[in-house]
């Protein structure tokens, strides 16, 4: 009795393991049809279209439908619906892999439900683009070739649209020297922008700006020229604060972090811009900027000595933790 048991739950699992094959196989076939480039044409792409579907092995494409979905829960989604396990650090893989490149042929919507939301927020969520859903719809039946031609004619005009409204929501920022930037939305990037606002012309008047992060393109300005003239070269721009400035009356290097979900100036971080701009001619300040006061409160403990912290409620104001010069090199 329990040899059948046993017998009977092997075939059920087998059974299981060919539909999740399956299934995947259709949706890899989806993904190269739809003509996306060959690294996008794998398992990992294909479950993350799976999850995005809410389609489990035994489902027909027809059920499909548009879920809200983060990457960990697509992850999650993985590993309970097709035995797909991957490591909790893949998870950036999934996103710069996969689902970015889903996002940039308007394939896939980022935070439709708040556009506003930072591309590296937690709570950041894509959902299949409407007219993407009614087409895999009809994956597997007559009309799926016409159905295809027509959304592929289509497709080119939806990227143009959409980058539109992207950069329609994008933050308008310009230079003293005139040059405009636009940063993406959400994120530290409003902070940013109060930053090269407010800070700048109060405590660097005259300032050149060198450098601006962006949470979605790394860097929206980048003068490397100016940098390497103070006798800095920049290999990895991941590790750069999120805005430099010359402040050439006082001849000093000013090292911006805005803080909104990432740390301040910290002893860590302090090293790590420390031996980053070693090389600088020009001393270095090291300023951490919050939005408000509540803001600041939670990493207070964190802040290290001989660094400025800025709050953008309070524009005019420094609270100082350097313990002998007030916005100076120590």
């Amino acid at each position: 009795m329990k040899f059948w048991k046993r017998n009977v739950g092997d075939m059920a699992k087998k059974t299981g393991n060919k539909k999740a094959k399956k299934k995947i196989q259709e949706a890899m076939q989806v993904l190269q049809e739809l003509g996306f480039p060959r690294q996008q044409v794998n398992e990992r792409s294909a479950l993350t279209l799976l999850s995005l579907l809410d389609l489990k092995p035994g489902d027909a494409w027809s059920n499909a439908h548009a879920s809200l979905i983060g990457i960990t829960p697509m992850m999650e989604f993985f590993a309970e619906h097709y035995g797909k396990k991957y490591a909790p650090n893949t998870r950036e893989t999934v996103r710069r892999q996969t689902v970015h490149q889903f996002v940039q042929a308007a394939f896939v919507q980022l935070n439709p439900d708040d556009p506003s939301r930072s591309t590296n927020s937690p709570k950041a969520v894509y959902q299949i683009a409407p007219k993407a859903l009614a087409l895999l719809r009809a994956f597997g039946k007559a009309e799926w070739g016409k159905k295809l031609k027509q959304y592929l004619q289509s497709v080119g005009s939806l990227k143009k649209r959409y980058s539109r409204e992207r950069e329609m929501k994008r933050i308008p920022v310009k230079l003293l020297n005139g040059a405009r930037v636009s940063l993406s939305p959400g994120g530290q990037n409003i902070l940013v922008k109060k930053v090269l606002a407010d800070f700048c012309p109060i405590y660097t008047p005259g300032g050149k700006v060198i450098y601006i992060g962006d949470t979605q393109k790394k860097w929206a300005y980048f003068n490397s020229n100016a940098l390497i003239r103070l006798g800095v070269e920049i290999e990895e721009h991941g590790k750069m604060p999120d805005v430099v400035v010359y402040y050439s009356r006082k001849k000093w290097l000013v090292l911006i972090e805005a803080v909104t979900s990432h740390g301040p100036v910290n002893p860590k971080r302090r090293e790590e811009l420390k031996k980053l701009f070693a090389g600088s001619s020009a001393p270095l300040i090291y300023i951490t900027a919050f939005i408000d006061r509540h803001t600041m409160m939670r990493y207070l403990g964190e802040i290290s000595w001989e660094t400025e912290v800025w709050i953008a409620e309070s524009p005019t104001h420094l609270v100082h933790f350097n313990g002998e010069r007030f916005l100076g090199p120590y």
